[in-house]
């Protein structure tokens, strides 16, 4: 089963970005580079904060370890969000 990333909606994560408990998953997104469990938990950083600054930087495939796929549309993907994802994204302040 796949999971979409909260800051940018990449469809494809291999682990929630949250528990059931509330918990990171510590997987890095691929797409966006929000390290989810470091960068929310640890450093403090909001999902909007993050999808702003990485909309700012052009949206860039942020993986060093793969390639961007061949129809790779970084501000399209993000626009695609669900209205629920983005609504947990604030109440994740």
């Amino acid at each position: 089963m796949s999971h979409s990333c909260p800051v940018c909606a990449y469809p494809k994560l291999k682990e929630p970005p949250r528990s059931a408990s509330g918990g990171g998953s510590y997987e890095i997104c691929p797409s966006c580079g929000f390290q989810f469990g470091v960068d929310d938990d640890d450093k403090g950083i909001t999902f909007s904060k993050w999808r702003n600054a990485w909309l700012k930087r052009g949206a860039l495939w942020s993986s060093l370890g793969q390639k961007a796929p061949a129809d790779w549309n970084g501000k399209a993907q993000a626009a695609s969000r669900p209205k629920k994802t983005a609504a947990k994204a604030k109440k994740a302040k």
